[in-house]
C-alpha cells in the first residue's frame, strides 16, 4: 500500500473511530486517548494528520455536516414545488437523524464545544459551500413568491429551527419526543410558517 493510501486508511480509522467513542462515551469519554486506545493509532500519528485532537473533532464535525447536508440537498433539489421542497427538506433532516443517529448525536450535542471553536471559520465556510444549493432553490421560490420573503438566516432559523431543536430532543434521554409524530407533523407546520398569504 502506498504511503497516502496508508495515511487515507489512517486518517478514515480515526474518524470512524472517533464517532464511535463518541457515541458510546458521550461528550465526557470524548477524549484523545480514548480514541488513540480504540483505534490503535499512535497519538504522533493523530497530531500528523489532524494537528490536533480539536482538528480531529472539527474534521468529524465537518464530515458528519457533510453527510447531513448531502441528504438535505438532495431531497430538497428534487422537489418541484416550494411546499413539497420545504416538506422534504424537514423529512430529510429528521430521517438523517434516526438513520444516522451517531452523526445527528455528534452533530447537536457538539455544535458549541470549545473543541471546535479553534476551527470556527472553517467550520462556517465548510457549511456555507454545502448550505449554497438549498438557499439557492428557497432564493428562487422567494424570488417566485412561492415562499415568503426572508433573509438566509432567518430561513435557516424558520426551517431549521423547529426541527434540529426536535432532533435534539428526540436524540437527548432528557427530552421525550415521539419522532414519528414529528416526521408527520412538522414538514407541513414548517411549510404554513413559510407559505405566502
Amino acid at each position: 500500500m502506498a504511503k497516502q493510501q496508508r495515511g487515507e486508511a489512517t486518517v478514515e480509522l480515526l474518524l470512524a473511530t472517533a464517532l464511535r467513542v463518541y457515541a458510546a462515551s458521550g461528550q465526557q469519554g470524548f477524549t484523545v486517548n480514548a480514541v488513540t486506545a480504540a483505534s490503535g493509532v499512535s497519538l504522533g500519528s493523530l497530531y500528523h494528520h489532524f494537528g490536533s485532537f480539536d482538528g480531529l473533532a472539527a474534521a468529524l464535525y465537518t464530515r458528519c455536516m457533510g453527510r447531513l447536508f448531502a441528504e438535505l440537498t438532495a431531497a430538497v433539489t428534487r422537489a418541484r414545488t416550494a411546499r413539497t421542497g420545504v416538506k422534504a427538506l424537514v423529512g430529510a433532516y429528521l430521517k438523517f437523524t434516526r438513520e444516522e443517529r451517531d452523526a445527528a448525536l455528534f452533530l447537536h450535542a457538539s455544535a458549541y464545544s470549545g473543541y471546535l471553536a479553534v476551527h470556527a471559520e472553517e467550520i462556517r465556510a465548510a457549511k456555507e459551500e454545502q448550505l449554497a444549493a438549498i438557499i439557492g432553490w428557497m432564493g428562487a421560490r422567494m424570488a417566485k413568491g412561492e415562499i415568503v420573503p426572508l433573509p438566509g438566516p432567518l430561513v435557516e432559523v424558520m426551517v431549521m429551527g423547529p426541527v434540529t431543536e426536535a432532533a435534539r430532543r428526540w436524540l437527548s434521554s432528557t427530552y421525550e419526543l415521539d419522532l414519528d409524530q414529528a416526521e408527520r407533523l412538522l414538514p407541513d407546520v414548517i411549510w404554513r410558517a413559510l407559505k405566502p398569504e
